[in-house]
């Protein structure tokens, strides 16, 4: 009962001493007594903290790391899950856009061309008894699939069915070696034989082409589209085929042999149409893509204009004698009058003979005939001396008959 009276005593103390210290703290801001006191306590008790904690808190870390990092597992598998599932929305989405602009492609080839198809997508690719490149589609005798029908996408021809099930079928490919369709020449009508290469095909994008007539031209560029069986089995006809990239030379041979490019990308099939019903008519070229433009020349370059410098002038055209200028003609050239002959009868070649007789030579040599009226020399002009030659047009000089004489 006594130490238990003193503990009582001594915590009412303690309380009563408590009670005291918080009073006095609480009115000793403007007590110059215990403001330095107070400022010394919260110092040290201050750095005693300070240590303490900087022991204390690395631990304090590490041990609250232990305790969450089951939940940080947890939240980065979910993080994880979360990402892979967007990825995989993200390239559905992909495949889905892609996969509905073939789609339309197709129908609106099979619209234009009036086949009446039905819709599969291309499940796995293996060979398949008898055939080295063949394909496994979702769509079978369930959908009025039946071998021997054609088979195409939005692009071009793609093969036929040669076996179906309830639920699937298995088109071979164009470019198969056990495949072969006829084919025609764009705008003309103009048989040859499409054969597939295989391994030799550059994984379907190359197919051989070999024209009936071997003495038909054939280019690169030409377009083929397909000829048509009978009763449009196993293959309809119009179906663009693909393009000529190479012309072998084959002299000798009864066929031309070519390399085209299918038109359908027969490495990478995705969606694809089979051809339930063929068209009523054949439409001829009418589904091949728009023929590609040639590029255009280069315009050559326009000469440059010469201008002539300031100062400068074409030198003058000077005419010979006895010839007529074709800009201005004969109205321009300088006139016969006295002291000018004319031209025609200073050439040599007209004093003939028979122009020259010993009764019409005067004694100065001038024959009457030659001479112009007025020519005729006067005393005044023989004391004058020999007559002065007279300047023509741009040059040129006349003489007189005496003087030619």
């Amino acid at each position: 009962m006594k130490d238990s009276r003193r503990s009582r005593l001594f915590l009412g103390l303690l309380l009563a001493v408590a009670l005291v210290l918080i009073t006095v703290d609480h009115r000793s801001e403007n007590m110059p007594v215990f403001g330095p006191l107070r400022t010394i306590v919260t110092s040290a008790f201050g750095a005693v903290e300070r240590g303490v904690s900087t022991v204390t808190e690395p631990i304090g870390g590490f041990v609250g790391a232990l305790a969450g990092a089951q939940g940080s597992r947890e939240q980065i598998t979910n993080l994880k899950a979360q990402n892979s599932k967007l990825e995989g929305e993200l390239s559905s989405q992909r495949i889905d856009k892609r996969r509905s602009a073939e789609l339309q492609a197709m129908l609106g080839l099979s619209g234009l061309g009036g086949y009446k198809i039905v819709p599969a997508q291309v499940v796995a690719r293996r060979a398949s008894p008898g055939f080295e490149d063949a394909v496994e589609i979702d769509a079978g005798t369930a959908d009025g699939i039946k071998p021997d029908m054609t088979v195409l996408n939005g692009q071009g021809l793609v093969g036929r069915v040669v076996r179906a099930t309830a639920s699937t079928a298995t088109v071979v490919l164009l470019c198969d070696p056990a495949s072969s369709t006829g084919a025609r020449i764009e705008n003309s009508g103009e048989l040859g034989v499409i054969s597939g290469l295989g391994a030799n095909g550059n994984s379907g994008r190359r197919i051989m082409f070999r024209l009936l007539d071997s003495t038909l031209p054939i280019s690169v560029g030409t377009r083929l589209v397909s000829f048509g069986s009978q009763q449009g089995v196993p293959y309809v006809a119009g179906v663009p085929i693909g393009v000529i990239e190479k012309v072998e030379a084959t002299p000798g041979e009864l066929t031309r042999t070519a390399y085209a490019k299918p038109f359908a990308d027969l490495s990478s099939i995705d969606v694809v149409g089979v051809v339930v019903e063929g068209p009523k008519r054949d439409p001829r070229d009418a589904l091949l893509p728009p023929a590609p433009q040639p590029a255009a020349k280069p315009k050559p370059k326009p000469k440059p204009a010469t201008t002539a410098l300031p100062g400068l002038q074409a030198p003058p055209q000077i005419a010979r004698p006895g010839t007529v200028d074709p800009e201005t003609g004969p109205a321009n050239q300088a006139p016969a009058g006295p002291g000018n002959a004319a031209p025609q009868n200073t050439r040599g070649e007209n004093t003939s003979p028979e122009n020259v007789s010993p009764e019409n030579v005067s004694p100065e040599n001038t024959a009457p005939g030659n001479t112009a009226p007025g020519n005729a020399r006067t005393p005044d002009q023989e004391n004058r001396g020999p007559a002065e030659p007279v300047r023509g047009r741009e040059g040129e000089t006349s003489i007189s008959d005496d003087e030619a004489a």
